[in-house]
């Protein structure tokens, strides 16, 4: 991992600022022939539709044509020190980012407990990540390698001994932890070369992992190697087995030398452990699990542009350190093809169109659907609450539990809902709105938490709303 240039990072701020792209604007149509006016007693897929009789609308969105900076995703930033007086972590949202990578480094307790000091010191730094607006790809390690003389690591006892003590600031602060990689083994905390064996380990790689699982819970933990996954559980992760919280659930992969050689820096090894082989297993579960990391070096053969984006279509990429390998990053923007990696990072939810009433009344039922295309590698795959808003004279927001924005994988998607409005609604004109924020209390109400579309036009910043348009309700 490499520091940020911080004259890069003004630059880059500059050249943001001056390059916004215009933004068009939401077109509304009359409802093309073939939609019905809700009346009493029709249905939508099983649910019963309003009591009222209302023209429906149908709403088309432009989509935006620049990036969203979308929670969990996207090209990060890297630091090997997190300190709470370090950055204003504002900064990066503004560079169009809203993930950092964050090294926490043990060296000087390979022997010893961690300090109340230092478990006050990283919960001062994530209370500084959460007033920054942004989350943390999280990893503690023990040295900075290097490979193949590593520097020492710790006994499987003092690493176990320093998971329960960091237990409590993990879970206090798991809402701004996007995923942790699993760290703690060999050198970089990169599961080889562990001067305690730890990385030929089995048993000691499960504890340690199963130690982890329990410190934070319902985040993923990303490991370094595929064998290490593939050993634990040679059947991929299934669509039906996926976001459980069971232990298989939550485990993935990061690579830190992401093409960057035809085995990605020993990645793959061949056998079982074969770049065909291991990216087939790797492919089935990021649908549900993040994947992650860094280049390492440059190798024309899988980074041009091509090629690149085709593993990370294959690989559904979330998240990317932007500040190594730089000449990688800049070869991307010099061929043309950054953009769209930036882009398609994670997720990209684009709204087509929507279908809603014009007008309702309180207490009835309200039928809503909408179109979407996720133009990104994966979907999001944290926790996601959805809420139906209307926001007018009062403002009521309507849960929808039955939608699940983590099965939202690339490709089409077509949603229908129905929620009922408050008995007390007043009467008057609302904004009808989508509502995706953090599932964290800690950060529901935080709109730099919440999920964007990228459409133009249609995004309350002060509230975190995707507007879908206008709604009357009538008290007669």
């Amino acid at each position: 991992m490499r520091n940020v240039p911080w004259l890069l990072l003004l630059t880059t701020l500059l050249l943001l600022a001056a390059c916004q792209p215009a933004a068009p604007t939401p077109t509304e149509s009359a409802p093309p022939a073939d939609v019905p006016v809700a009346t009493a007693g029709a249905t939508v897929e099983g649910a019963a539709a309003p009591t009222y009789s209302a023209p429906l609308q149908t709403r088309t969105y432009q989509p935006l044509a620049g990036d969203v900076v979308n929670p969990e995703r996207g090209f990060r930033y890297s630091f090997d020190t997190f300190t709470p007086a370090q950055e204003n972590y504002s900064t990066y949202r503004l560079l169009g980012t809203s993930l950092v990578y964050v090294g926490v480094r043990l060296d000087n307790y390979r022997e010893q407990d961690l300090p109340q000091a230092l478990l006050d010191s990283l919960d001062q730094a994530f209370a500084a990540v959460r007033q920054g607006g942004i989350k943390v790809v999280l990893r503690f390690q023990y040295n900075e390698g290097p490979w193949p003389n590593s520097e020492p690591d710790a006994s499987l006892e003092q690493v176990l001994r320093h998971i329960a003590q960091l237990k409590p600031v993990l879970q206090k602060n798991a809402d701004v932890i996007a995923w942790m990689h699993a760290g703690f083994i060999g050198a970089w905390g990169e599961w080889h070369s562990s001067t305690h064996g730890l990385d030929r380990d089995p048993a000691a790689k499960r504890a340690i992992l199963e130690a982890l699982a329990d410190a934070l819970p319902q985040r993923p933990i990303l490991l370094r190697y595929p064998p290490d996954l593939m050993t634990l559980f040679p059947e991929p992760l299934t669509a039906e087995q996926a976001f459980s919280d069971t232990f298989q659930a939550r485990l993935s992969f990061h690579n830190d030398c992401f093409l960057s050689s035809d085995t990605d820096v020993g990645t793959y090894s061949g056998g079982s452990n074969s770049r065909e082989n291991a990216t087939r297993y790797l492919s089935q579960i990021t649908q549900f699990v993040p994947a992650s990391g860094e280049t390492c070096a440059v190798y024309p053969p899988l980074q041009a542009c091509e090629a690149a984006i085709q593993e990370m279509e294959k690989l559904h990429w979330t998240d990317l350190n932007i500040s190594y390998h730089q000449q990688v990053i800049k070869n991307w923007k010099k061929a043309g093809c950054f953009e769209e990696i930036q882009q398609r990072l994670g997720y990209r939810l684009v709204l087509q169109e929507a279908t809603f009433p014009s007008a309702a009344r309180p207490g009835e039922a309200l039928l809503l659907s909408w179109k979407l295309v996720n133009e990104g590698f994966a979907s999001p795959l944290n926790p996601r609450l959805l809420f139906v808003v209307v926001d007018g004279p009062t403002t009521a927001s309507l849960p929808v539990s039955e939608v699940d924005p983590r099965t939202w994988l690339p490709g089409e998607h077509s949603v229908n809902v129905q929620v009922t409005l408050p008995a007390d609604l007043p009467a008057g004109e609302y904004r009808l709105a989508l509502w995706l924020p953090d599932p964290a209390e800690s950060l529901r109400n935080d709109p730099r938490y919440s999920i964007r579309f990228a459409n133009a036009e249609i995004w309350d910043e002060a509230k975190g709303l995707n507007i879908l348009g206008t709604l009357q309700i009538n008290l007669q």
